[in-house]
């Protein structure tokens, strides 16, 4: 897409595709077989000393195989590492720090019913950088007692003006597009230019890099993302990914363009975009992004923990998906971009399928003066 390095004056970034030491066929009775991974000469060798066969992994059954190899299997199961190693994360231990200031932009979370256990506000207290919590006027006072962020209470016009996408009214929930739209406004009577707006079930943020994946304890990585995202003239649209998107030991770019950007998003107010729908408000102003030919840009370097909103009490999970399931929000990307989107059975549930790849050829537009900061690292140091 681009001509030049575009990661240049950023952190490191070292991501290449963790291969294993060896891979062996194993059988599971008569109808299944996995493959099993090595990470090491010592791990191959020790797994054929415990049972005793070299050279030939067998097993009557799914109990003894996971028995012998020390970690979970079922019928799905496809291919595994020995010894058991988790794509996901597992370093506990070590966390990212910075002396770097942080962010430059303010910072907002759109909350409702999670006064007690907003995740995302905790993590950035965690991480010494100030916030925003935008929440109803019924439940202020709650939040001001159980939060040392700034609360600001969403004034009842947002909710009254806002474009639900449907005709239901205000007979449910209308979501949190209202008060995403309060923080554009809010932000820029401040003067920013751009403004962050994060969904309240972040548990924490990362920085992946060298096949880890490992907790920040700075902002320094959202300033990064900021000073990244500000070299371009035509992105309303910014944002990390899911921590659970990445795999650890993939081999992954350190940003992808022209996608959607879900949860944690850097907004350009200047851009003249809001909100709008009762459902996936997030995708829908990505694709409205695109389709105008103007781009996105995805963090994979930097990311953020997302524990879903069906699993969290609070949020939009009594009113929407408690009782209707996730077809009504599919439904909805699919009917406001039917021509590229749509409703597709996975998971034991709905969901929306968007084909991004007509996007591709969106370009971005580097600013002739584009800023890298001096320390490339941020000051970001493992501890």
């Amino acid at each position: 897409m681009m001509k030049f390095n575009y990661w240049s004056g950023m952190p490191r970034f070292n991501q290449p595709k963790k291969t294993e030491y060896a891979k062996e066929e194993c059988r599971i009775g008569d109808n299944q077989k996995i493959i099993v991974r090595f990470k090491d000469e010592q791990a191959y060798e020790s797994l054929f000393e415990k049972i005793g066969l070299l050279g030939e992994l067998s097993f009557d059954n799914i109990s003894d195989c996971s028995n012998a190899l020390d970690q979970k299997i079922t019928a799905k199961t496809k291919s595994i590492w020995y010894p058991y190693k988790s794509h996901w994360g597992g370093i506990t231990s070590k966390k990212y720090h910075s002396n770097h200031s942080g962010p430059r932009y303010p910072i907002y979370i759109v909350s409702k019913g999670r006064a007690d256990n907003g995740l995302t506000t905790k993590a950035l207290d965690e991480m010494g950088v100030d916030h925003y919590i935008v929440c109803e006027a019924q439940e202020a006072s709650e939040y001001k007692d159980k939060t040392s962020a700034t609360v600001l209470v969403l004034p009842f016009e947002y909710l009254n003006n806002y474009d639900t996408c449907d005709d239901l009214g205000g007979t449910k929930s209308k979501g949190p597009g209202a008060a995403r739209n309060f923080c554009i406004d809010h932000s820029l009577s401040n003067g920013f230019n751009k403004h962050w707006v994060m969904d309240d079930n972040l548990d924490a943020f990362h920085y992946l890099t060298d096949n880890e994946k490992i907790e920040v304890r700075t902002g320094a990585t959202l300033a990064a993302t900021e000073d990244f995202v500000d070299r371009y003239s035509n992105v309303p649209v910014a944002g990390l990914n899911y921590y659970s998107f990445c795999k650890k030991n993939d081999a992954v770019p350190p940003v992808v363009f022209n996608t959607r950007i879900y949860s944690c998003l850097l907004i350009d107010n200047i851009s003249g975009y809001r909100w709008r729908g009762r459902y996936n408000e997030d995708t829908d102003l990505s694709l409205r992004v695109l389709k105008d030919g103007l781009c996105t840009i995805q963090m994979n370097a930097f990311l953020c923990g997302k524990v879903t909103t069906q699993r969290m009490k609070g949020g939009n999970s009594k009113e929407f998906y408690d009782g209707e399931g996730t077809l009504p929000k599919s439904e909805m990307i699919r009917d406001l971009h039917p021509d590229c989107a749509k409703v597709v059975w996975r998971f034991n549930r709905w969901h929306h399928h968007v084909n991004y790849k007509i996007f591709k050829g969106n370009e971005l537009k580097l600013k002739p003066n584009y800023y890298i900061n001096k320390d490339p690292s941020y000051g970001i140091k493992l501890t």
